[in-house]
């Protein structure tokens, strides 16, 4: 048994299709079935029961992951603290937002005083944020909706009231506050699931028991002011996008008459996880600024 049998089982524990895999691990699918297939023998057991092209993850290769995470984590977190003996100037960070423009000038702060750390950047929802979390892709989430964990560990970096944004044209945009019912038939401009103004929008919804009317889906939450401002439609965006958007987009801004209409930031991280010097750095920079805002 080696460590590259382990990293390719993780890999397809985690896919459950060895196609996929393999394309993740940049391989060949013949090379990810027979490691696979060599480390089942090794071990006596199989690790996958098989459905066409698919494969299932069994008890016996669950038992067997539990373990192996822990090991190539702990082998993880051993290099990276290794790496740390170089110095900040030679860390590593990873990172993941729902949206980049959220901490672009966070990091633009943060590379000025630290020039020599090499940052990755992750666009992810918040199931995708507790996936990488889990599996140790990345070192902090900057979320605006819980990710539940039970090792998780998160500090709050703002509050701020979320605001309904409409075209100037739009009947709505002479006035100051709408209520959740007079928006029942409006067209919404908004994000995919899993994307914190998509689950706020279907909170108030909920909680008004009506459904919203969507138009348009993005994947990118920094894009709605300005396909609000082209007339698509109205949506909910955060309170400081007024010191962006008249910039760019035209819009007028009414508050929400519903209780809960606000988004919280957090940063995340796992606490059981060694968290090399660069992330540390990065996160109590993060608060700091947080503070001073």
């Amino acid at each position: 048994m080696d460590l590259l049998q382990l990293r390719y089982f993780q890999t397809v524990a985690r896919r459950e299709h060895i196609s996929q895999a393999a394309e993740e691990l940049l391989v060949a699918q013949p090379s990810v079935s027979r490691t696979i297939a060599r480390l089942e023998k090794e071990l006596g057991v199989p690790l996958f029961d098989r459905v066409g092209r698919q494969v299932r993850l069994n008890a016996f290769g669950a038992a067997f992951l539990r373990r192996v995470d822990r090991a190539l984590g702990e082998l993880d977190d051993a290099r990276r603290e290794l790496a740390d003996s170089a110095g900040l100037d030679h860390g590593r960070v990873a990172v993941a937002a729902e949206t980049l423009l959220t901490i672009s000038g966070l990091l633009a702060r943060f590379r000025v005083r630290h020039p020599g750390v090499d940052i990755r950047l992750f666009q992810s929802n918040a199931e995708g944020m507790t996936r990488q979390l889990a599996d140790r892709e990345v070192d902090l989430c900057f979320a605006s909706q819980p990710l539940i964990g039970p090792e998780h560990r998160s500090m709050t970096l703002r509050r701020e009231e979320v605001v309904l944004a409409v075209p100037l044209a739009h009947p709505l945009a002479a006035r100051d506050r709408v209520g959740i019912a007079e928006l029942a038939d409006e067209p919404w401009v908004t994000c995919r699931p899993g994307y914190w103004p998509r689950e706020l929008l279907d909170r108030l919804f909920t909680a008004a028991e009506l459904r919203p009317k969507i138009v348009c889906e993005a994947d990118e939450p920094g894009v709605t002011g300005d396909l609000i401002g082209a007339g698509l439609g109205i949506g909910l965006v955060p309170s400081t996008s007024r010191q962006v958007l008249p910039r760019t987009s035209p819009v007028a801004w009414l508050q929400v008459d519903a209780p809960g209409c606000e988004r919280t930031l957090s940063v995340v991280w796992r606490d059981d996880a060694y968290l090399s010097v660069a992330a540390q750095r990065l996160r109590d920079f993060a608060m700091v600024m947080a503070d001073e805002a």
